[in-house]
């Protein structure tokens, strides 16, 4: 089946397909729902419907359209025309080609790398943000998900020719790349409490931005994604916990549902107790939010969204609460609070699979590797002199 809707859509082809694309927002949350409805054939929203329907992982799903969307707007601003289904391997090629080059190279031949007019086009359209040549890894991930598409829709394609794996690995080798951590610095508790301290007020966005911060890290260390698509309906009131006074904590669960990192069908949860309830619930009852998103936009009248915040937000929000507390804004990130969290349990002494259960972490190697970290910077072998 090879149907391919014309990019110039009636207004109301595109306000179709952007209903439907509400009628997934639950599982698939789309800050830019009318951009996409321009972007994405009226094949691509059913086959992303058809997907939630499935039960796919939600960050699965929202990668899944962060890449479709994005491969939609360049094939059109590369060749004029839609992403065809199957794509040739002349293609394939031109995609690598205009992704992955050589930054000197391009200072000595304008031709080389991704063109000028079809980058303006991309940056205009907001689909690409970053400059330069892309990381490897995000070019391979576009080009699996392209090969998923396609086979999804019973069709072959190219992604396995010679021709295609000889240049993503001439590309890498000729454009080496350190690898460089998601944040440069782990948000360990020290400086949690001081960012928390910068949210001292009462005011709506004190109270998200704190929500916000202890709830991602004290739930093991959540995914932006995972933060900014959490609704009230996957939160779940526990019996308290007695606290190291015997008096009560608030506890509550989150239904993960399937993460990144959990295999088919399982289904996964975290708890949350005491501090990161209260902070919860104050969130929650002065923005009366009673369902649906918890995490939302305010605006600068202090109205309180109806929307989740994009993932990007939480980032945006981490880096804000940084810079009010002090500290070097390039050294942390949201994804600080998820490194933060296993660097902390390691620092207090907690075991490794304990801390793994609150992370979901699956990868014993991965998960250690914060320990290993904090077990160096405390051992004797650091500290001869």
């Amino acid at each position: 089946m090879d149907i391919i809707a014309p990019k110039k859509s009636a207004p109301d082809a595109i306000a179709r397909r952007a209903e439907a694309l509400d009628t997934i927002a639950a599982v698939l949350p789309i800050d830019r729902r009318d951009k996409l409805a321009e972007i994405l054939s009226d094949q691509d929203v059913e086959t992303l419907k058809h997907l939630v329907n499935e039960g796919m992982g939600d960050n699965t799903l929202r990668a899944l359209t962060s890449d479709l969307s994005y491969l939609e707007a360049w094939c059109l601003a590369a060749t004029g025309s839609s992403l065809p289904w199957p794509a040739p391997e002349a293609l394939l090629l031109k995609f690598v080609a205009h992704h992955l080059w050589d930054p000197a190279r391009r200072e000595a031949d304008p031709e080389h790398g991704m063109p000028a007019e079809v980058e303006q086009a991309l940056r205009a359209g907001g689909v690409l943000r970053t400059s330069g040549p892309h990381a490897p890894a995000t070019v391979g991930r576009r080009l699996a998900n392209w090969s998923t598409l396609t086979k999804w829709r019973g069709l072959d394609g190219a992604f396995s020719s010679p021709a295609l794996r000889s240049a993503l690995r001439l590309a890498v080798r000729a454009v080496p790349r350190p690898r460089r951590r998601k944040s440069a610095k782990a948000v360990t508790g020290d400086v949690l409490a001081k960012l928390l301290a910068t949210c001292g007020n009462d005011s709506l966005r004190d109270l998200r931005d704190r929500a916000i911060l202890m709830v991602a890290f004290a739930s093991g260390g959540r995914r932006r994604s995972e933060v900014a698509g959490l609704r009230k309906e996957q939160l779940t009131i526990e019996p308290p916990i007695a606290g190291e006074d015997r008096s009560p904590l608030p506890s509550l669960s989150i239904h993960l549902g399937r993460t990144k990192n959990s295999g088919a069908g399982q289904d996964e949860n975290v708890y949350l107790t005491g501090r990161p309830v209260e902070a919860l619930n104050a969130w929650l009852a002065a923005a009366k939010i009673d369902g649906g998103s918890v995490f939302r936009g305010i605006d600068r009248w202090g109205h309180v969204s109806r929307r989740a915040l994009d993932p990007k937000a939480v980032n945006d929000i981490v880096k804000q609460r940084v810079r009010m507390a002090g500290l070097e804004v390039g050294e942390f990130s949201a994804h600080g609070l998820r490194s933060g969290y296993l660097t902390e349990a390691a620092n207090r002494g907690i075991p490794l699979p304990e801390a793994m259960e609150q992370s979901r972490h699956r990868s014993v190697q991965q998960a250690s590797s914060y320990y290993n970290s904090a077990a160096r910077r405390s051992g004797r072998a650091a500290n001869l002199l």
